[in-house]
This record gives structure tokens, sequence and C-alpha cells, in this order.
């Protein structure tokens, strides 16, 4: 008896919410400014602020097939704040294809007629359901990246503080902001890719990043003679796979391609993008792998170079964790300032070294960019 009864409360709770939920529903009704004549339009409807600006989890997702339509509808939302984004599926593979960075290279549009020039901002394309509301939105579908892709011009510095005995000078250098970001190639201040497998989950670029020298030799008595460290120019491959609720995994390799040093760096990397009003932030984490060229080269004290107060002091490869953030903050719709700043604790190894007096590494790259 008690348990019967127990089910049919629960039944009448059912019943009622479901009711609620029915009477409570609200409606979009979205038209599309010159629709493709034939494939599929997707709609998708966003509730929260990390979803949207990762373009992933909607709330709601509705597919249809084009074709003389005229509006197309979202049923049974329920009332709250929704950014709303339409794409069309020109493959027909069932998703939205993206290049290497995660930009969409399909037609798409978005609420509020928002056109972004970088991650997405729910504010930018939100609106308000009330209960039992229709409410009609106009969107019209672009190419984010155009026909030759996004250009941004402005100033950027690279920084990155000493761990080196008596040296407390931060080394930095300014240089050109200069930003593209085409269906494959991309550059950002230092860095370039290009993608060259996949376009969904799991993506394959090549990459390419300048380095700066560690110190100069006059940065401290403890590195008298031991000469200029060099610049040069490490490339390699980079492999970056979606993981479920945002998450970004990226394993990379590069190499010294100038020879200037020798040796490579290896990377695991993870990390989760959230949004907060005109700021995203990228909470960042990594396992970082020198190999003992560049170990020696950035650490080590050759036999050559050894002195009293300062042995000779060879490295093998060493290990380091990494962490930090990015942020990108969109000023307007054209202006864009984008962080990246990270600690680096290093590896018991090179702290041990006679010339090493810190036990981690402050870098960044910072750059305000007006995008055409």
């Amino acid at each position: 008896m008690i348990v019967n009864e127990i089910w049919r409360t629960a039944l009448l709770c059912v019943f009622f919410v479901a009711a609620a939920s029915g009477l409570e529903a609200a409606e979009l009704i979205v038209r599309v400014a010159g629709p493709p004549s034939k494939g599929t339009l997707v709609l998708l409807l966003f509730d929260s602020a990390n979803a949207f600006g990762d373009l992933r989890d909607p709330a709601k997702a509705v597919r249809y097939p084009l074709g003389g339509r005229a509006d197309y509808r979202i049923e049974d939302i329920p009332p709250g704040e929704y950014a709303l984004m339409v794409y069309y599926d020109e493959n027909g593979n069932g998703r939205i294809d993206k290049n290497f960075i995660g930009i969409p290279k399909e037609p798409l549009g978005f609420s509020n007629q928002y056109r972004p020039k970088g991650p997405p901002r729910f504010n930018r394309a939100a609106f308000t359901l009330r209960e039992e509301e229709t409410r009609d939105v106009d969107v019209i579908l672009y190419r984010p990246l155009g026909k030759r892709g996004r250009l941004g011009l402005g100033l950027g510095v690279i920084v990155r503080s000493s761990p080196y005995r008596d040296d407390d000078e931060i080394v930095d250098q300014v240089i050109p902001a200069l930003t593209y970001i085409g269906e494959r190639l991309q550059i950002f201040g230092p860095t370039i890719q290009i993608g060259l497998l996949g376009s969904g989950k799991l993506r394959l670029a090549a990459r390419g990043k300048y380095r700066i020298g560690v110190y100069e030799e006059k940065d401290s008595n403890f590195l008298d003679g031991m000469g200029d460290r060099r610049d040069t120019f490490m490339a390699g491959l980079a492999l970056q796979a979606e993981l479920p609720g945002g998450v970004d995994l990226t394993v990379s390799y590069s190499h010294d391609v100038l020879d200037e040093i020798g040796g490579g760096t290896a990377r695991l990397e993870i990390d989760k993008s959230f949004q907060v009003r005109v700021f995203r932030f990228s909470p960042k984490i990594g396992l970082n792998w020198l190999s003992a060229d560049l170990a020696n080269h950035d650490f080590g004290v050759p036999i050559s170079k050894a002195r009293p107060g300062r042995s000779a002091y060879p490295l093998d490869d060493t290990l380091s964790i990494q962490a930090g953030f990015g942020m990108f903050i969109e000023i307007n719709r054209d202006w864009l300032i984008v962080m990246n700043v990270a600690a680096e604790m290093l590896d018991d190894e090179v702290t041990h070294s006679p010339i090493v007096s810190k036990d981690y590494v402050i870098s960044g790259f910072g750059a305000i960019n007006y995008v055409f």
C-alpha cells in the first residue's frame, strides 16, 4: 500500500511538472536571410556563456533540411536568457567544421546580428525569453574567416623572468603583433602554425615559434664569460583534441630547425576556457620536456667555461611543470587584447646548476591588435 502511494505521488509530480513546463514554454521563429538552396541548416540555442564561447553543449539543437522554407522554429523553450547560433552544415557531416584553433569554417550567423572577430561573447548575442513568448530572430549567414582569412595588426611584447644568480632583470622584446587567421594558416605574434589534418575534435598542425635567448653574459657576474644565449626558431608538430566539457588537450614537439642550439622540446598541455563578460580566461597546465642540448644551452656550464665559484655542470634531458592562463579581451568589434602568462617550475637538475638561483621562470606574451 505504501509503495503504491509513493508511486501515485511520484506520477502526479511528474504530471504537474510536465504541465507547468508546457505552460511556460516559449518559442523562437528564426528567419535566415538568403539561405543556401539545399543542404542542412542547424539551429543551436545556448544558455551558458562558457558553452557559447566554445560553441559546444547547446541547450537545444534543431536541424532543418533546406528548400523553400520561410522560417525555422525552436519550440518548447523554458523562459530564460539565451544566445542563438545558426550554421549551414555545408558538407553534411553533422558537425560544424573548424580550423586548427577552433574557429568555424562553415557559414554561420548569431542573434542580435553579432559578428565576433574572436571567441563569441554571450552577452553580445543574448536575449531574454519570457513565459509563453514567441520571438522573431533574424540571422544573416557569413563566413567568419571570409574569403582570404582575417588579418590583424598591432604591437606586442615577449617577456621572461631570469632564474640566474644575481640577475633580477626581465628579458623582454617588443615585436610587431601581426596576426592572421585562415582556414589552415594562423599567425600569432611569435607563433605560426599550418593545419595539416582534421577539422573536428582531433586536429594536426605544423607549428613554429621564435625563441628568444634566455640571457646575456653581462646580466650577472656569474654569467660573465659564458657568452650571450642565442635566439632561434623552433618548429614541429602539434596534435589537439577536444575532450568532453570543453577541455582541450594538446601534445606537441618542436626542434631547433636553425641548429643555433640543437635539440628539441615536447609539451603536453590541458586547458579550459571560461567567459566572464568581456573577458575570456583559459587556465592551462602542462608538462615540458627539454632535450639535453637545450637544457645545457640554457642552464649548463661547459668545462671550458668553468672557474672558481662556477664549476662545470652538464645536464641531461629535463622535465618541468608549467601552469598559467591565456586571456582574450574583446574591447569592441575591431580591437582585441591577447595575453598569455605562465609560471614554470624548473627541474631539480636545473635548480642545482651553479648559475641558477631560482626554481621558477615566469614568461608571457601580450598584444593589442586591430582586426580588419
